[in-house]
């Protein structure tokens, strides 16, 4: 980063004891403790200092009762932020709220589809996607990234009605272009199929890429637009999300059922509080942040170009998560590669088959430089222990 940087990503902040998934919960995934982790898709970066303040100050009011996200400040943020950030009006008359992008998503599935109904995904495949479809008693139908011919072929199934969008892509950090979606948008109008984007990872596209909103091309499908600050700004332990409804009725059932069947008329107040912060007064930090986590996956790529060059891993277009093949290298599977990552080299890294794609990894790079180095590092010693190959040069 240049010497205008305002905030510092190298300081290390020691997340142990604070009940967090990636560090405390290692061992309920991984069967040890005490592994150093590149897991669940947030940051080991304090959120920005703007929200922090902003949280204080909400704190310091000492009452903290029903709350209504319904308000201007909330609604002007969100479309401030589509404004300024991605060049798009959004019409705040069509928002909704829900605690997570994945409770809004469970909610849209039983409003638009039956059990065994099928519902379209690319593969890989984010693991909540699947655990949210399978757990409805929905069919997944997964799609290989880049491949139209078989998305249309699932699309134009009589019983296929919903397709979840992933924008851009977990794991693979794809950014669709505006043409590939507005390609989805005729597909699914074409079959009379509802499309769900999760944008979530929006706000994390690296430089040369333009994510495109849902909303700009949507045209005459049902749909819905869901995500929330809190995956960029990292701050998802406070709950809280929101989404644009497109259909009037669909927007009103939702919200319906959200406050009534689900009991969710209140939303917390401190996530409502960090949305504002974040979208009105931290960009310069996303930017930072952003900047400094590019940083990490050329050090990935630089290190796996000289280590294995087989591989031709580039960094993803967008996001923190290096989503690696590992088969070009020998790598076939997953089992023995977690068991050398786990038992020799001490460290956590999500296995490939959890997305649908075994021999391939996905590490989080959202840290430290010196976490992301000992990662990187940690890897090729294990696809080297598996493969049977030795160093190629001099680690650096």
């Amino acid at each position: 980063m240049g010497s205008s940087a305002r905030y510092d990503f190298d300081a290390v902040v020691d997340r142990r004891g604070t009940w967090c998934v990636q560090w405390d919960g290692v061992a309920d995934r991984f069967g040890v403790d005490g592994l150093l982790p590149f897991t669940i898709s947030d940051m080991d970066f304090r959120t920005a200092p703007q929200v922090l303040d902003a949280l204080r100050s909400r704190l310091d009011h000492g009452v903290f009762g029903y709350t209504d996200w319904r308000q201007d400040d909330f609604r002007s943020a969100i479309a401030h932020w589509y404004a300024t950030r991605h060049g798009t009006e959004v019409d705040t008359g069509q928002l909704v709220y829900g605690p997570s992008v994945l409770s809004q998503l469970s909610q849209l599935l039983q409003m638009w589809t039956a059990e065994g109904e099928g519902v379209v995904v690319h593969t890989p495949t984010y693991d909540g996607f699947r655990k949210a479809v399978t757990g409805l008693r929905r069919e997944l139908r997964g799609v290989p990234v880049g491949d139209g011919d078989a998305l249309e072929r699932e699309l134009a199934r009589p019983d296929s009605k919903v397709l979840v969008l992933c924008s851009p892509h977990n794991p693979t950090g794809r950014v669709w272009t505006e043409d590939e979606l507005r390609g989805f948008a005729s597909l699914a109008a074409r079959h009379g199929v509802a499309v769900i984007s999760d944008e979530i990872h929006a706000d994390f596209v690296h430089s040369g890429r333009i994510h495109v909103p849902w909303t700009r091309v949507a045209g005459a499908t049902r749909w819905a637009l869901v995500t929330s600050a809190s995956k960029a700004f990292n701050f998802p332990a406070l709950t809280g999300s929101y989404g644009l409804v497109g259909d009037p009725a669909d927007r009103a059932e939702f919200l319906r059922r959200m406050e009534t069947a689900e009991g969710l008329a209140s939303p917390a107040v401190l996530s409502l509080t960090a949305h504002i912060a974040a979208y009105r007064e931290s960009a310069q930090w996303l930017d930072e942040a952003r900047e400094y986590v590019a940083g990490n996956l050329e050090l990935v790529a630089r290190r796996l170009g000289e280590e294995l060059p087989e591989l031709g891993w580039r960094p993803p277009q967008a996001g923190y998560l290096a989503w690696i093949d590992l088969r070009p290298a020998g790598v076939e599977g997953d089992a023995e590669l977690q068991r050398v990552l786990i038992e020799r080299e001490r460290v956590a890294v999500m296995p490939g088959g959890v997305y649908g794609a075994e021999g391939f990894v996905r590490l989080n790079v959202g840290c430290p430089r010196a976490k992301a180095a000992a990662g990187v590092e940690a890897l090729i010693r294990g696809v080297r222990a598996v493969t049977g190959r030795t160093a190629r040069g001099v680690a650096g």
